[in-house]
């Protein structure tokens, strides 16, 4: 309403201004205090349930140290050495020129780990004097959790936003933590850079829904702005990832844009923002080559050209409103063709074996490679399961999820073929027009979240990013009455007044949908945090306290690149390999020394190890003797294929080599593996063979 409207209203009701504000402020007190109270509770939720899975406060450092699997231990690895490193300065020095790591290579881990979080962390952990207070691991996990909070926070805000309750924030993280298991990875790996990175982008995503809404007054549109450009900015800066998920929503934006669906000034706004962020992260990350191939760089800069060659396309008659097909057509070729000329030109090396990835993945080409076949062979990688989807069905996510996008999609289509008939937008859409297509929020969102399910769709891995969002928007819709009023315009409703039945229902069926989730999922995240589990692995334990006490400092490890990340912060010892995969000279290091597990000589396999200066070489029972659900997924398999040692004909395998699987036949104990290799040690897990310096051919 306008206010003079509004005003007499108002008095109608018998309300006075005064009245309406401190209704207002108590709307907005009690709503902040819930998106706080949500996002503290569930970080606290998150470390109780962290240290009843680990029994993390009896456990020895060692032991804790040993939860961190894979990459995440090369994370926790690098904090630990910044807070040993005398200073500061010396500590990020010595990251950057780090050649104690990696055999015979010196990288700058900084940026190619994307090591600011953890840059981060050891200041705030130095600065806030918390070296007498709290041991370093329960600051690093802490910061963590409290990010998940921030997390839980922003999406409460966004629905609240969007549906103008905040009953639909506690609906989204009532299903949030209900379908924990494929909203977050926290379980899995707390370092990650996903769990440091993720919280940014949905308080962007929350400021970004309150900027593109109508009608905001200027304290609160600035306000937005400057969340959005630094949530936008640090985003960036915590995943080397983060510009794919930028030019989704780029994307996303961009077909709002398109149907002048929104204000076209905010929408190129943030187009500067994206600008601004990329260059500014190109020169703090080391400039960082891979932002200036990025398709969001490409993207915004074709919008912006795009922009001045067509000013008129949203104005004018019906044949140049069709215009914008060129128009649309216009920006992905300018996209593609900068995209294109960009990698021409800037020396990159560009995550290319993603783009062999999706090749394969498409079905455009196929391969023998070990490393592309290993990516296939992720669950992470693979299209998601039934289970997945029963999941979200059986705590009422999806049905209601699909409800709530049905009916919005509905309404967006009627919108744009409305824009493209010539109707102009309201510039107020009130509750009795039904018109929540009209609302740029709203059809940003379900942009957003059609781009992001059609990736997990594809990629199991994706549900971590689009299942939050799902939350989000299954929760604005069952609270918001223009839904509601939209469903019942078209119906058509005369026997009961549309408005009244829209409010209760808004009011209605959120109460029932929390009363059933809290009887039915309360007990069970109630009994996750009261029962004691036990992580427990003696082996590794036995075999990381051997390579401290008798291992020599200067010896170099080799095994699967899993293993030489808990090695790496376990003990600090160099390694010849790291479970990374954004490196190409790390990935052949990754595979060669795979290579253990194949059926190749004792005489090539020493080679490949010497000439990575490797010392001592470790054997994983689990994998040499691996069986997997999925045959031709096992390493030992996949090597065997790239080595041309297995011959597929007709559905039949045929597999020939005149050597024994390596891991294997140096367990025997003879001629040749034991002129090439000594066992030092060995346990039910891992055996660990010196490599000769000296070789003795005598049987």
């Amino acid at each position: 309403m306008a206010p003079e409207e509004r005003h007499k209203e108002n008095s109608k009701l018998g309300r006075s201004p005064k009245y309406m504000l401190i209704q207002r402020f108590a709307k907005l007190f009690f709503g902040c205090l819930a998106a706080v109270t949500s996002g503290m509770m569930y970080a606290v939720y998150l470390s109780t349930y962290h240290e009843r899975k680990f029994w993390f406060s009896s456990r020895q450092e060692l032991e804790r140290e040993i939860t961190f699997q894979g990459d995440s231990a090369i994370y926790y690895s690098f904090y630990k050495e910044l807070l040993k490193a005398p200073s500061f300065e010396r500590g990020v020095y010595e990251l950057t020129h780090n050649n104690k790591t990696v055999s015979m290579k010196t990288i700058n881990a900084v940026q190619q780990m994307t090591l600011y979080p953890e840059l981060i962390a050891s200041v705030l952990y130095q600065a806030s004097g918390s070296e007498e207070v709290i041991e370093p691991v329960y600051f690093y996990i802490g910061i963590v959790f409290g990010l998940q909070g921030i997390y839980v926070t922003a999406l409460f805000v966004t629905s609240w936003v969007m549906s103008g309750t905040w009953l639909a924030g506690m609906l989204t993280v009532a299903w949030f933590i209900i379908n924990r298991t494929d909203t977050t990875r926290i379980d899995y790996s707390i370092p990650s850079r996903e769990n440091w990175a993720l919280p940014y982008f949905a308080c962007q995503v929350a400021a970004l829904t309150g900027y593109l809404k109508k009608n905001l007054n200027c304290s609160a549109e600035k306000f937005c702005y400057l969340l959005v450009s630094a949530s936008t900015y640090t985003f960036m800066m915590m995943w080397e990832y983060s510009h794919y998920l930028l030019f989704v929503q780029a994307v996303s934006l961009f077909l709002l844009d398109s149907f002048a669906l929104a204000q076209s000034e905010k929408v190129h706004e943030v187009y500067k923002i994206y600008m601004f962020s990329l260059f500014l992260g190109y020169l703090l990350q080391f400039e960082n080559s891979a932002l200036l191939v990025s398709p969001l760089l490409s993207l915004v800069a074709a919008l912006m050209l795009s922009k001045y060659l067509q000013m008129n396309v949203k104005k004018g008659t019906f044949m140049s409103r069709l215009l914008k097909i060129m128009y649309i057509y216009l920006v992905l070729t300018v996209t593609l063709t900068l995209n294109l000329l960009l990698k021409m030109f800037v020396p990159h090396k560009e995550n290319e074996h993603l783009l062999k990835f999706l090749e394969i993945k498409l079905g455009l080409n196929t391969t023998k490679n070990f490393t592309m076949n290993w990516l296939l062979c992720q669950e992470s990688l693979q299209a998601p399961s039934q289970d997945f989807f029963l999941r979200l069905t059986q705590s009422s996510l999806l049905p209601f999820y699909i409800l709530v996008l049905i009916i919005c999609l509905f309404s967006v289509t009627q919108v744009v073929f409305r824009r493209i008939c010539g109707e102009p937008l309201k510039e107020t859409v009130k509750l009795e027009d039904g018109r929540i297509g009209e609302r740029p929020e709203i059809v940003y969102h379900v942009i957003h979240t059609i781009l992001l399910g059609s990736l997990a769709m594809c990629l199991e891995g994706m549900k971590y990013l689009w299942t939050p969002y799902v939350c989000m928007l299954a929760a604005f819709g069952v609270c918001s009455p223009e839904l509601w009023m939209t469903l019942f315009k078209w119906l058509r409703l005369k026997a009961v007044h549309p408005i009244l039945l829209a409010l209760i229902l808004s009011m209605a069926v959120p109460t029932i949908i929390g009363f059933s989730l809290w009887k039915e999922f309360f007990p069970r995240i109630m009994t996750e945090l009261s029962e004691l589990q036990e992580f427990y692995d003696p082996d590794t334990v036995e075999l990381m306290t051997w390579i401290k006490r008798q291992a020599p400092v200067a010896a170099v490890f080799a095994g699967s690149p899993q293993l030489m990340g808990v090695i790496k912060l376990c003990t600090g010892w160099m390694v010849s390999s790291l479970p990374l995969y954004n490196d190409d000279d790390l990935l052949k290091r990754n595979e060669n020394i795979y290579q253990i597990y194949s059926k190749r000589s004792a005489e090539d396999i020493y080679k490949i190890l010497t000439s990575y200066k490797a010392n001592f070489l470790i054997i994983e029972d689990s994998i040499c003797n691996e069986v997997g659900p999925v045959r031709g997924c096992r390493v030992k398999d996949l090597l065997d294929i790239a080595n041309g040692h297995v011959v597929c004909e007709e559905g039949d395998s045929y597999a020939y080599s005149k050597y024994g699987r390596f891991c294997h036949e140096i367990k025997m104990n003879y001629s040749p593996y034991v002129n090439y290799f000594t066992r030092v040690y060995w346990n039910r897990s891992y055996f660990v063979y010196r490599i000769n310096t000296v070789i003795s051919f005598q049987s």
